[in-house]
């Protein structure tokens, strides 16, 4: 029965992205404004020894109220690539303050940090249109236009697109 509930539930996400999800906690209209205004301001607050800091917008909170906590997994294979193990917790990024900065420039725009790969430790990071990004040793990749995008490409595992050669 939970099967068939969960793939009847949302047309949002395809039924692999929308079980994973289920199965982290996630649910249509979750909202946890309080915890994400926690994150906001524990990334407002500080600052890199070399005086980096880190902006906060909408796109951001809005992502971390309803999808910020979340330790994503699917068992499933990927499409193209592996999938991906996600923690979605902007603290993961709180000393990459002049990355990601550094990634805002470069691509004209803001960005702040959305959480991690937990298997790479690669860094995901949105900016202020909501587009998604992930960074790891190998360079700077390009998720979706917003988090729904982001999260089928990682957690049913497609090819990203590449912003900068390592």
């Amino acid at each position: 029965m939970h099967t068939e509930r969960t793939a009847t539930s949302t047309t949002r996400f395809s039924i692999q992205v929308d079980a994973a999800l289920r199965s982290a906690g996630w649910q249509p209209g979750r909202w946890d404004i309080k915890q994400a205004e926690y994150w906001a301001d524990a990334l407002r607050s500080h600052e890199s020894p070399a005086g980096h800091r880190h902006v906060v917008f909408p796109a951001a909170v809005e992502t971390w109220a309803e999808f910020g906590g979340l330790h994503i997994t699917t068992t499933e294979a990927g499409r193209q690539i592996a999938s991906s193990s996600l923690h979605l917790d902007p603290l993961h990024g709180l000393h990459m303050a002049r990355t990601l900065a550094d990634l805002g420039r470069a691509l004209g725009t803001e960005v702040a940090p959305l959480g991690e790969e937990t298997d790479s430790r690669a860094l995901l990071a949105i900016d202020t249109e909501g587009r998604v990004y992930t960074m790891d040793h190998t360079g700077d990749w390009y998720l979706g236009t917003d988090i729904d995008q982001a999260l089928t490409t990682l957690i049913a595992g497609r090819e990203p697109v590449r912003l900068t050669v390592g």
